[in-house]
Formats: C-alpha cells, structure tokens, sequence
C-alpha cells in the first residue's frame, strides 16, 4: 500500500498536480570574457572602439558576499586590455574612468599595463572621466594620450594617504593589555594597540613622501605642467571640477563619455566604428553606461541578491580621495 501511494504522489508531481519542485540550475562563471556591443557601426566589417572600466576601488583582491564574489578590479582590467590588444578589429581604448582611486601598487601597475599597452599596439587610448577620477584613478588616467574631463565631474586629489588608529585609550577603560613579542623595534609599525612613536611616524611619513613623489612624477612626465608653482597647486590634496582640471592641465579637454569616444575614433581614423564592452558571461548590456560586473538572471533560474557589505581596505598606502 505505501509503495502504491509512494507510486501516485511521484506520478502526480511529474504531471504537475502534485506538491511543488525547484530546479536548482548551476550557472557557470567562466574566466573568459565575451565581446558586447554597445553601439553599432558602420559597414559588416566595422572597426571598434573598446570601452574598458576604471572603476570602484581599485585594489588587488576580490570583494567577497555570501554567495559569490567579485571581480579581481586588477586582474580584470588587466584580461579586458589584453582583449583589446589581440583583437586587431580594435582600433582603439575608451578607459571609463569613475574612481576615488585605490592602492599605491594597483594604481601603479594598473598605469604600466595602459603603457605597456599603448606602446606595444600603438593603438589610442582616451581616459574618460566620468563623477570621479581621483588620485590612483587619476594616476592610471595620466597613461592615456589624452583625458577627457566631464564638466560636472571632480579630478585630482595627487597625493598618498596612509590611515591608523589607536585604540590603546579604549583598551585600558576595557582592562585589555594588549603583549607583542618581535624580532625588531619596527616590526609593529602601525599597530593600533600601541602609541605610534615619533621614530615610527617618521619612517612612515618618509614612506609617504617617496610614493607621492613617484606620483608627482608620473603626472609631471605626461602633463604639460611643469611651472613647480603649478605643479604645488595641484598636487596639495584638493579635487577640481573638470573645467578648471583643464584649465590646471590636468585634462585635454571637457567633454562626456561621447565626447571621448567621438575623439577615440578620430585619433584611431575609424569613424564609423562600433563600440563595445567586455563582460562575463550574462552580463547586461545595452548602452555605453551599462553595468556589466553583475550577472543577469536568465528564464528558469532564480537569482538571489543580497546587498555588499561595507568594504573595509587592508592596511596600506593609498593614492585614494577619502572626503
């Protein structure tokens, strides 16, 4: 009898008049990018512009949820130039700029990757700023041939920061003491368990001063500022709109992402190119703006978003605009 009952439910439910199932279908996520395009152009055979993204925090690792994680901003930005180094129906790159910046070492080597870039292809590259392009942002943007500011937007914030805190005062209220044993007077340099001493503030600041003459630099080198007067006004810290970047020479011209893309084609003579993306598999897609790091649901599976927590950044040296 159970084995006849056992027999109907099973026979119900394939037919759809018994109790609800869930398919549980794994969608892949694949290293490999697909090639999106985001505005047509002219002729079967059009050349391209690529538009690859300089945005959020740029930091070598991964941001983690409970479900999933996101892109290496490096690793990432690295892959999409090398797409669009081997595609020779690219003629040339759109950086979409929108970031406060990021670590010293990322918005360094993420800089070398766009020389490297440029001088292995010799194909144009336009920085388009969009809201921010912002200290290491704005470090990577100075390895375009040309920046293209929005008028709106704000650029500059040249300098390094490096962030530490002391919670000593609240550990003595707690009856915490905190006990380090080292190899070396400096080995805990930067610990928020102790007083930082004048001799450990002094390495650090000398730290500081070395990275953001390295930025000075590099800005120096692919700006045409070189009066040191105008060079201090622009390295103090401060953030400009985009029209008085260009006016400080930070940026060539003020314009919007189609104003970079419109000079993109240009410099690389493809008027009637098309315009595209590169993205994960099921990735959106469908105008020049569109977020492509998240996947899209597709007919039949169910997606299961949660919000991001607050980033937290490791300790480190920053070229980020922190207001």
């Amino acid at each position: 009898m159970k084995q006849l009952f056992l027999y109907a439910a099973l026979t119900l439910a394939g037919a759809g008049c018994g109790m609800p199932s869930f398919l549980v279908t794994p969608v892949e996520n694949p290293s490999a990018l697909n090639q999106v395009q985001v505005r047509p152009g002219q002729g079967l055979f059009a050349p391209k512009i690529a538009i690859v993204e300089v945005e959020g925090t740029l930091i070598n690792e991964r941001s983690v949820g409970m479900f999933s994680s996101s892109d290496n901003p490096l690793s990432l930005f690295t892959q999409e130039l090398d797409a669009a180094a081997a595609d020779p129906s690219v003629k040339a790159v759109v950086l979409r700029v929108n970031s406060p910046g990021g670590s010293v070492g990322t918005s360094d080597t993420m800089y070398d990757e766009v020389i490297k870039f440029r001088q292995q292809t010799g194909k144009p590259v336009i920085a388009s700023a969009q809201e921010i392009d912002a200290s290491g942002a704005y470090y990577v943007s100075c390895a375009a041939d040309k920046i293209v500011a929005h008028p709106a937007g704000i650029m500059g914030s040249i300098g390094v920061i490096f962030e530490d805190f002391d919670v000593v005062g609240t550990l003595n209220i707690l009856g915490i003491k905190p006990e380090t044993i080292k190899s070396a007077e400096l080995k805990d340099i930067g610990s928020p368990f102790k007083h930082m001493t004048d001799k450990e503030r002094g390495v650090l600041q000398g730290l500081v001063d070395s990275y953001f003459e390295r930025f000075k630099g590099i800005v120096s080198a692919n700006r045409p500022i070189k009066d040191p007067a105008a060079m201090a006004l622009v390295s103090d810290g401060r953030v400009f709109t985009g029209q008085e970047a260009v006016k400080l020479h930070l940026a060539d011209q003020v314009g919007r992402l189609d104003d970079a893309i419109a000079l993109a084609k240009q410099m690389a003579n493809a008027p009637g190119a098309s315009v595209v993306m590169y993205a994960r598999p099921y990735g959106p897609s469908g105008s020049i703006y569109a977020e492509l790091s998240q996947p899209q649901p597709r007919a039949g599976v169910t997606t299961l978003a949660l919000p991001e927590s607050a980033e937290t950044l490791p300790g480190g040296f920053y070229y980020l605009w922190m207001p």
